[in-house]
């Protein structure tokens, strides 16, 4: 703790991930009572069938590294039709691979597209030495080509039922941020750490 603050660290790869977690964390109370640092350590991460494994597997292997509390947050783009849910908890290694241009010819002509994006959060809360879980899940359906600016990943091609004209990738970051599955992770994170000040 320095200067009556608590330190809390993000541990991730993915300086678009971070940019986007501080955005919100800046716009909260928390920044009052802690000070978030983007944490280069490079956690061990395991194939599994659900995110929630993936993010306890890798706050665990780091989380005796830190002196201060740490969290590390998974995130998956499912296309539940027509692809059955895939990429998934594969979301970053397919992206690398294939793209958004990828996944589109994947779908192909398909008309009727659901998706989703998930969120899970793992936070090692250092005062009482557990790890806790928030998740955060926002729902869309598929865009026939890449559109838009912003964000990245898959955004350019996903069209949330919130703004169901617009990818994530013509939304503003401030309104991504209102509404996305990180924001809704991190919403219930910040309870947790207001109620544990």
């Amino acid at each position: 703790m320095k200067g009556g603050k608590k330190y809390i660290h993000f541990i991730t790869g993915n300086i678009h991930k971070f940019n986007e977690v501080s955005e919100i964390f800046n716009k909260s109370n928390l920044n009052q009572k802690y000070k978030l640092f983007h944490s280069n350590l490079e956690p061990i991460e395991i194939q599994a069938d659900n995110l929630r494994d993936v993010a306890v597997f890798k706050i665990k292997s780091v989380k005796n590294k830190l002196n201060e509390s740490c969290f590390v947050e998974d995130a998956g783009f499912f296309v539940d039709e027509p692809l059955n849910g895939f990429p998934g908890v594969y979301s970053a290694y397919v992206h690398k691979t294939i793209g958004n241009e990828g996944i589109l010819k994947l779908i192909g002509e398909e008309s009727k597209t659901c998706a989703h994006f998930e969120s899970v959060i793992a936070l090692y809360f250092k005062p009482i030495n557990e790890i806790k879980i928030f998740k955060g899940e926002v729902s869309g359906k598929i865009a026939k080509k890449m559109r838009g600016n912003h964000g990245f990943g898959f955004d350019p091609i996903f069209l949330p039922d919130t703004f169901p004209d617009k990818t994530f990738s013509e939304i503003s970051i401030e309104i991504k941020n209102k509404i996305s599955h990180r924001s809704q992770a991190f919403n219930k994170l910040e309870d947790f750490l207001k109620q544990n000040l």
